[in-house]
């Protein structure tokens, strides 16, 4: 079975785990984006320290994309974020197939980077065979 990544804003963290969840239910191979909230201790944190933690946690999910066979950007209701941008760029880069479950509402330039829209992940697994 092949792999996949999911990118997608942190505030669909707990959708984003389930359709993770029905994937690897299946015997799909899940890469999962670190959905770092933060938290009082972030407070406390230097500003060269966040930036330490924030450039190792893109840079893992980088590596992550790169070792993926296709990308799944989970956005709901069309909304993608600054750093889903920044990921769907980088898979282009690596040449993988991106699919999406929703058309973007705001930027039709993602639009076209999109392999298809897919909605569930039955219909996923079906791509990946």
């Amino acid at each position: 079975m092949k792999s996949v990544v999911l990118c997608g804003s942190k505030r669909f963290k707990k959708e984003m785990g389930e359709f993770a969840k029905n994937l690897k239910d299946k015997g799909v191979v899940v890469y999962e984006p670190n959905l770092y909230r933060g938290g009082k201790e972030w407070d406390t944190l230097s500003g060269d320290y966040k930036r330490y933690i924030l450039m190792g946690l893109t840079h893992d999910h980088f590596y992550k994309i790169k070792k993926a066979d296709v990308v799944f950007v989970y956005n709901k209701g069309g909304y993608i974020g600054n750093s889903t941008t920044l990921e769907i760029g980088y898979a282009v880069a690596c040449d993988k197939p991106i699919y999406a479950l929703e058309e973007d509402i705001e930027e039709g330039c993602r639009n076209v980077l999109f392999t298809d829209f897919i909605k569930t992940p039955t219909q996923l697994i079906k791509r990946l065979k």
